[in-house]
């Protein structure tokens, strides 16, 4: 029996090597000039303002959207929100607002956030992802608005009529 448990415990340290899809990290995905949002179907490259794309667990499909706002709108659904592994979003202070580039994406739960209803985004009043808090600060003195984080943005926020 000795000579047996060694070889028993083999699964059970071959388990505890092995990662799941859920621990893997993840890197954003370039957004395609044919990808459409995966809310509203529009042509995301079409439109200016900040993208935003989820990475869901267990499945190699990545939704993007044509703003951070569309993003939020499907990531805060409670039925969606126990799916995603990870979040991104175009950080709006490194990258142009006409033509966001994907170098710029950063992880959406640490970024912060100016909620503007005086800028438009492709969805309604923007919801402006920053990097730096200085960046997200400056943009809301220019175009009015708060600055927020991740947890700050709710569904109540994003269907006011500002």
């Amino acid at each position: 029996m000795k000579k047996l448990l060694p070889l028993m415990l083999l699964p059970f340290i071959w388990a505890c090597g092995e990662s799941s899809a859920d621990e893997k990290s993840h890197a954003p995905v370039a957004i395609d000039a044919h990808d459409r949002c995966h809310i509203c179907g529009m042509m995301i490259t079409k439109y200016p303002g900040p993208k935003g794309e989820l990475i869901l667990k267990n499945t190699e499909s990545v939704p993007k959207f044509c703003s951070s706002r569309d993003m939020f709108n499907f990531a805060l659904q409670a039925e969606n929100q126990r799916q995603i592994q990870a979040y991104y979003v175009h950080d709006a202070g490194k990258t142009d607002w006409a033509k966001p580039d994907d170098s710029a994406f950063i992880d959406a739960k640490t970024a912060y956030y100016v909620y503007a209803p005086q800028k438009k985004a492709v969805m309604g009043p923007a919801v402006a992802p920053f990097s730096s808090l200085e960046a997200a600060e400056k943009f809301a003195a220019e175009y009015g608005g708060r600055v927020m984080k991740f947890d700050d943005i709710t569904l109540s926020l994003l269907s006011q009529k500002n």
